[in-house]
């Protein structure tokens, strides 16, 4: 239990048996009434987001949420396997707890696992990873880094918007939060 002044910014709260992740708070003392805090909660399992006012002083029932980095080792019908390289101990993970990461996950990746009483709630990625274009269609004499885009597949198998000029074999840098191309690798 904590106090909703205690909150901040990444605590995990349990509010009627969900888990709900501050994203924003803001302590506000009106001249008249009592003080409260208003924050933005961002549920972890489904990612809704929600308004909701506190009387400041209030106790609220705060979840430990170990995040840890994990190695990825392979996929097994629909999990995911994973390794805490510490242990050596390996866990699976349902395909709709990894969510779209999985666009992004080659085998010895390394990602964080967030856990809550053994139960992993979801998997968080780099901001970036760096994957090889395994087909694009060829570009044509005359094609410019400032022109339009073409269709990419990486190594994972998602497809991404590349510049015309990229071919195919090329090692790109992947935004893991949208998808988007940030750039070719050397």
């Amino acid at each position: 239990m904590a106090s909703t002044n205690d909150l901040k910014n990444g605590t995990v709260l349990k509010i009627d048996g969900q888990l709900w992740a501050v994203v924003e708070f803001q302590h506000v003392k009106p001249g008249k009434g009592g003080a409260f805090v208003r924050t933005k909660l961002k549920n972890v399992l489904s990612g809704k987001v929600v308004d909701r006012t506190f009387n400041a002083g209030l106790k609220v029932e705060t979840a430990t949420v170990d995040r840890r980095d994990m190695q990825y080792l392979y996929r097994d019908g629909a999990d995911f396997v994973w390794m805490d390289p510490e242990t050596f101990d390996q866990m699976p993970i349902a395909e709709a707890t990894v969510g779209d990461a999985a666009n992004f996950l080659l085998e010895g990746a390394t990602a964080q696992v967030a856990l809550h009483e053994g139960e992993p709630l979801y998997v968080e990625l780099p901001t970036s990873v760096i994957l090889e274009v395994t087909y694009t269609e060829p570009g044509l004499q005359g094609d410019r880094s400032t022109g339009g885009t073409k269709p990419a597949t990486v190594e994972t198998g998602y497809q991404i918007a590349v510049p015309l000029f990229l071919e195919t074999g090329t090692k790109v840098k992947v935004d893991t939060r949208t998808g988007d191309y940030l750039g070719r690798v050397s």
